[in-house]
């Protein structure tokens, strides 16, 4: 619940607020001054992150025969240390990993996250339980927002910014969207402001309602996982699209960069282009 009040501000402040109105995620000085107390009052931003490294990275072999995909190194770092970097610079050290393809080697290199700077718990999936299923495991250490993260992919993103839309607008789930050029790959985002309405998979280029697909990363509510099956289910074909129908579910397009490890040849390119997290840049 939001109540209205009136300050008074010395004219440099405002300018400095109304420079951090881009028009899109913040629109107004009352967001802008919103997000700003948030982060001062540190509650700007999720405390605990699940990151899904269950899966067998089959489209990246031989390299995954002895190696989990959650450990392939990009620029001298598994995949997972850069996604622990990204939830660092925002101050979130306590993180769920959901653990299967060989769960024990995960647990024994990446243990209870001390010589990371984080803080680890573990799931363990004895059969595979897609992106939504590891979440009911973990139902227990979840209790407020929380953030879910895919474990093969590379991504910069402003976490503030999301979590503050996401409270803005009271939603269950807050999908982060990447721009790709060429969309029919993907499952497409189809909005009305920040409002997912559907998800159009591999669409033909001239039918994508738009050139944002879901970066897999969010931010759920612990309502959510009360929707979720028991065994194998997916966040994107079980969950999504029962948010999008109740209007609880939206998007939160961001510019920094984002890279899918999916196949060989992504991975290759990742491993080219990718430029790090920065610990001073808020901007992506």
């Amino acid at each position: 619940m939001k109540e209205r009040i009136t300050i008074t501000l010395d004219s440099e402040l405002i300018k400095q607020i109304d420079k951090r109105i881009d028009g899109t995620i913040m629109k107004n000085r009352s967001q802008q001054i919103e997000l700003l107390l948030t982060k001062s009052l540190g509650t700007y931003r999720p405390e605990k992150a699940v990151i899904l490294v269950g899966g067998k990275g089959t489209r990246l072999r031989p390299l995954t025969y002895k190696t989990p995909k959650c450990m392939l190194e990009i620029q001298g770092k598994t995949l997972t240390e850069h996604l622990f970097d990204l939830l660092k610079k925002y101050g979130i050290r306590d993180i769920i990993m959901s653990v299967g393809y060989m769960k024990e080697k995960v647990k024994d290199y990446y243990g209870d996250g001390s010589k990371f700077g984080v803080n680890i718990e573990y799931v363990e999936e004895d059969e595979p339980l897609g992106t939504a299923g590891p979440l009911k495991l973990a139902k227990n250490m979840l209790h407020d927002s929380f953030l879910v993260t895919n474990g093969d992919e590379l991504k910069n993103i402003n976490i503030p910014r999301m979590f503050g839309l996401h409270k803005r607008k009271d939603t269950l789930g807050t999908i982060a969207l990447t721009t790709v050029t060429d969309p029919s790959l993907y499952g497409v985002a189809k909005l009305s402001g920040s409002r997912i309405l559907e998800f159009v998979e591999k669409p033909k280029p001239q039918e994508a309602p738009s050139n944002l697909i879901n970066a897999g990363f969010y931010i759920l509510e612990p309502k959510v996982i009360d929707m979720i099956p028991d065994g194998f289910s997916m966040l994107e074909q079980d969950i999504f699209p029962k948010l999008a129908k109740q209007g609880s579910l939206r998007g939160f397009p961001f510019a920094g960069q984002w890279f899918d490890i999916g196949n060989l040849e992504r991975y290759e390119i990742a491993k080219k282009r990718w430029g790090g997290i920065s610990l001073h840049d808020e901007n992506e």
